[in-house]
Formats: C-alpha cells, sequence, structure tokens
C-alpha cells in the first residue's frame, strides 16, 4: 500500500515521539512528511507548504486537534483531517464530524488502521490511488 502520487502529510502533535512514530508509519509508504509540534506551528505550514492530508493529535497545549481543524477549513475546506486521541468518546466524535474531521483514530494507534485511513482520505479527496505497474485496462 504505497503512495502513487507524492502526497505530503502534515503531522501535528506537541509529543515528539508520537509524531515520530506517526511519521514511522506513513514515510515509509512513500509520503512526504512535515512535522509539526502544534497548532498554531501546523497552521502556519499549511500556509507555505503544499498539504494534502493533516493528522493532529487532539489534545495540545494551545490550540486542540479540533481547534486547528477548523481553522484550518477556513483557509482550505477539502483538506483532509485525521484526528488521533486517547479519548475517541461518541461526544468527542460527534463533535469532530460536526467540525468535518475525515476520521478518529484512537490512541496507541495502530499501523495498519492509520494506513488504511490515510489512503481512504487521500482517496475520496484526490481520487482513488493508481498502481503504475498495472496497465490501464483497453476500454
Amino acid at each position: 500500500m504505497t503512495a502513487s502520487r507524492p502526497y505530503s502529510i502534515l503531522i501535528t502533535d506537541d509529543d515528539r515521539d508520537s509524531r515520530e512514530t506517526l511519521r514511522d508509519i506513513v514515510a515509509p509508504q512513500g509520503y512526504r512528511t512535515i512535522l509539526a509540534a502544534s497548532g498554531e506551528e501546523a497552521l502556519e505550514i499549511i500556509h507555505v507548504e503544499p498539504i494534502h492530508l493533516v493528522l493532529l493529535d487532539m489534545h495540545m497545549a494551545r490550540l486542540t486537534g479540533l481547534e486547528t481543524v477548523r481553522l484550518m477549513h477556513e483557509e482550505n475546506a477539502v483538506l483532509p483531517c485525521i484526528l488521533v486521541t486517547a479519548d475517541a468518546d461518541a461526544g468527542l466524535i460527534r463533535q469532530a464530524l460536526n467540525a468535518q474531521v475525515f476520521s478518529v483514530i484512537p490512541k496507541p494507534v495502530s499501523k495498519n488502521v492509520v494506513l488504511y485511513t490515510v489512503v481512504r482520505a487521500l482517496g475520496r479527496v484526490y481520487g482513488p490511488p493508481t498502481d503504475p505497474a498495472r496497465p490501464a485496462s483497453a476500454g
């Protein structure tokens, strides 16, 4: 399940180990990764870097993941955002859906769940991935 396009994923978490864990999951699949330590830093990055998807921790010091998503969507309404949290209860999931979050992934994260969710989110916004090894079928 490797990236067939050069997608950039912004990973935002105030915990360095969590950022690096998510990077270590998605980078080997061919995604370009950019790391941010806060919601504020993530908002700065989306103004200067082409970002295709954002993975965000819910609980960060100043801006929460949801607050950051809402501000990002003011700039780019279709930017897919995936929230990562240790407390994915029904109330938080409802808030996330209202904020147009693509999905909520519980912590501790599963590599397979992260990759599956990333591929689905990118596919929904940018179209399904193509397999460069498989020729297009003649119509």
